[in-house]
C-alpha cells in the first residue's frame, strides 16, 4: 500500500534479480553485509538474517579474488535455504581486474555497484570503467553508479574549483562539491550508455553525509535525468544519531516523490545486530504512509497522570507480540500490515486515539476508574478489568484480525 498523495518521480524500472526498482514499483529496502565475503558461512547467515528482517536487496563487498570466488557458493546456499534475494557486488579500486578475470563467478551477482571515484586516475580511469561496464553488458547485469563525496573524482573536483575561481561571484565549496557529485554521476551514466549499458540497467546514487546537501543534490539530479535513484545518507553514524539524520535526510525526498530504493547506513554496535538498519528503513517508509510492513502501534509517552508503567509494558508487549506473529499473520491474513493499534495510558487522549485506530485500549490513569475500555472501529465494544488485561486484549486483537483479514 502507498500514500496516494505522493506523486512519484518518473524513473526507469531496473530489474535486479527478481526485484524491480523504479518505475511504478514499490520503493525497495536495501542493506549491506559487514562480514568478510570470503567467509561463505558467515556471509550467507547474515544475508539470510537481513532478508528475514525485510531487506529486499543485499550488497556484499567484492574486494579480492577470494571474495568474488565465494559468490557462487553463497548463491547456492541461499537458494538451498529458499532465499532468492538479489546480491549486489560492491567494487572499488580493483573491480576492473576482478570483473575481467572472474566473470564465471560474477555472473552469480545480480547487480554491480561501481564508484567512479575509485576506478583509477587519469588515462586509466575511463579504461577501467569501460572494462567494468563491458563485463556488465556481457553478463547482462544492471549497475549502480554510486558517487560518494568521500571518494569523489579529485580531477573532476579540481576542474570544477578552477572554473569556480574564475567567476565574479564564486560558489561556496559545498555548492561546488554538490555540482561535482551530480556531474560525476551523470557523466559516468552517459559513458556507460555509450559503452552499451541500457538506461533501464542503470541506477544512480549521490551520497553525502550532510543532510541539507544530500537533499539539495537529489532534488537537482531528480530533475536532470530519468535514471532510478538509490537514496541513502552516507556515514550516517550509530544509534540515535544515525537514525535521526537518516530520517531527516530521506523523509523530505521521499515526500517529494524522489527515490526508488533506500538504505539506512548505521554503524553497527559491537556484537550488535546488523538488521537494525533494515528496521529503521522500513519504519521511515511506513511513517510516511509509503509502504506498510507490520501493524502500527500508537502509544503515549506517559506523564504525571499515569499511575503505573502498566500501559508501557502493554505497549511493548503488544509490539513484541506483533513482530513475533507477523511471519504467520502475513501468510494467513493478507493486509494485516495496514492495521492500526492504539495503547494509551490515561483519559486525556486515550479514548480519542483509540477511536482513531482500528482497535485501541485506553488504560486508567491516576485517579481514574480502574477500567480499560477497548474501542473497535471507532466504537467502544468492551471494558476490561482485573489483572489479566494484557492477555484479554491480545485475545480481542487476534479475534479482530481473524474476522477482518480472513
Amino acid at each position: 500500500m502507498s500514500n496516494n498523495n505522493i506523486n512519484r518521480r518518473k524513473s526507469n524500472a531496473v530489474k535486479v534479480g527478481n526485484v524491480l526498482i523504479g518505475g511504478d514499483n514499490p520503493i525497495i529496502v536495501q542493506s549491506m553485509t559487514d562480514t568478510n565475503t570470503s567467509d561463505i558461512e558467515k556471509t550467507t547467515e547474515q544475508i539470510i538474517a537481513l532478508s528475514k528482517a525485510g531487506s529486499e536487496v543485499v550488497r556484499v563487498t567484492v574486494n579480492d579474488s577470494d571474495a568474488i570466488k565465494a559468490i557462487p557458493f553463497i548463491r547456492d546456499r541461499l537458494d538451498k535455504a529458499g532465499e532468492n534475494i538479489p546480491i549486489v557486488g560492491d567494487f572499488h579500486f580493483n573491480g576492473h581486474m576482478l570483473l575481467d578475470k572472474y566473470q564465471d563467478d560474477a555472473v552469480y551477482l545480480d547487480k554491480f555497484r561501481i564508484n567512479p571515484g575509485n576506478v583509477g586516475k587519469k588515462n586509466k580511469k575511463d579504461k577501467n570503467f569501460t572494462t567494468m561496464i563491458d563485463a556488465a553488458c556481457k553478463l547482462n547485469k544492471p549497475v549502480r553508479i554510486g558517487v560518494n563525496w568521500g571518494s569523489l573524482d579529485q580531477e573532476l573536483l579540481a576542474s570544477k574549483l578552477d572554473i569556480n575561481n574564475q567567476l565574479k561571484k564564486p560558489k561556496s565549496l559545498d555548492e561546488v562539491m554538490c555540482d561535482a557529485v551530480i556531474t560525476s554521476a551523470l557523466e559516468n551514466a552517459s559513458l556507460a550508455e555509450s559503452i552499451g549499458l541500457k538506461k533501464d540497467q542503470i541506477i544512480i546514487s549521490c551520497k553525502l553525509s550532510k543532510v541539507n546537501m544530500l537533499i539539495d543534490v537529489y532534488r537537482k539530479i531528480s530533475e536532470m535525468c530519468s535514471y532510478a535513484l538509490h537514496l541513502g545518507l552516507t556515514e550516517a553514524g550509530s544509534n540515535e544519531r544515525g537514525i535521526v539524520y537518516s530520517s531527516c535526510a530521506l523523509g523530505p525526498l521521499l515526500l517529494d516523490g524522489i527515490g526508488d530504493t533506500i538504505r539506512v547506513s548505521l554503524t553497527t554496535d559491537i556484537d550488535g545486530n546488523r538488521t537494525k538498519e533494515v528496521s529503521v528503513a522500513k519504519l521511515i517508509l511506513q511513517s510516511l504512509g509509503i509502504r506498510y510492513f507490520l501493524p502500527d502501534v500508537t502509544s503515549c509517552p506517559g506523564c504525571g497522570r499515569t499511575s503505573s508503567d502498566y500501559f508501557q509494558k502493554l505497549a511493548f508487549d503488544i509490539d513484541k507480540h506483533i513482530k513475533e506473529s507477523m511471519p504467520v499473520w502475513k501468510k494467513d491474513y493478507p493486509g494485516v500490515e495496514n492495521l492500526k493499534i492504539s495503547v494509551m495510558g490515561c483519559i486525556v487522549n486515550g479514548p480519542g486515539e483509540s477511536k482513531h485506530a482500528d482497535i485501541g485500549i485506553s488504560l486508567p490513569g491516576r485517579g481514574e476508574n480502574p477500567t480499560a475500555p477497548v474501542f473497535i472501529d471507532g466504537e467502544k465494544k468492551v471494558t476490561l478489568k482485573g489483572d489479566n488485561i494484557t492477555n484479554d486484549f491480545k485475545k480481542i486483537l487476534i479475534e479482530y484480525i481473524e474476522n477482518r483479514y480472513k
